[in-house]
């Protein structure tokens, strides 16, 4: 199970932690992503970390403003938003993939295995 928490309401330029809380599945065996969605608009990815947190893949349109990292001993994986902007406006969501290939973190949202259930972010202007 994941459990995504941390969304609400700010205004833009402002900042937000998101975080994963993972359960029931070894943690440490999965990558871990973020995937966004927002009104009228297709998921999209948003940012991934490898098991060990040694690796980061980030959407462009994030990069430079966003961090994904994860605590293996808390089961938890965060996202680290700063310098928000509207279009940032979405639901945010975890999700978990036993990765097939080594070194590749999957970008591809029907590649994950596990999914939460999604937090909303909204950033008015």
């Amino acid at each position: 199970q994941l459990q995504a928490s941390g969304g609400g309401l700010v205004q833009a330029g402002d900042s937000l932690r998101l975080s994963c809380a993972v359960s029931k599945v070894t943690f440490s065996m999965y990558d871990m992503a973020w995937f966004r969605q927002a009104p009228g608009k297709e998921r999209e990815f948003v940012a991934g970390v490898s098991r060990t947190g040694g690796s980061t893949v980030y959407a462009d349109s994030v990069k430079g403003r966003f961090t994904i990292s994860r605590d293996n001993a808390k089961n938890t994986v965060y996202l680290q938003m700063n310098s928000l902007k509207p279009e940032d406006t979405a639901v945010y969501s975890c999700a978990a993939d036993r990765p097939r290939m080594p070194n590749r973190i999957e970008v591809v949202a029907i590649l994950y295995d596990y999914w939460g259930q999604g937090t909303l972010v909204t950033v008015s202007s």
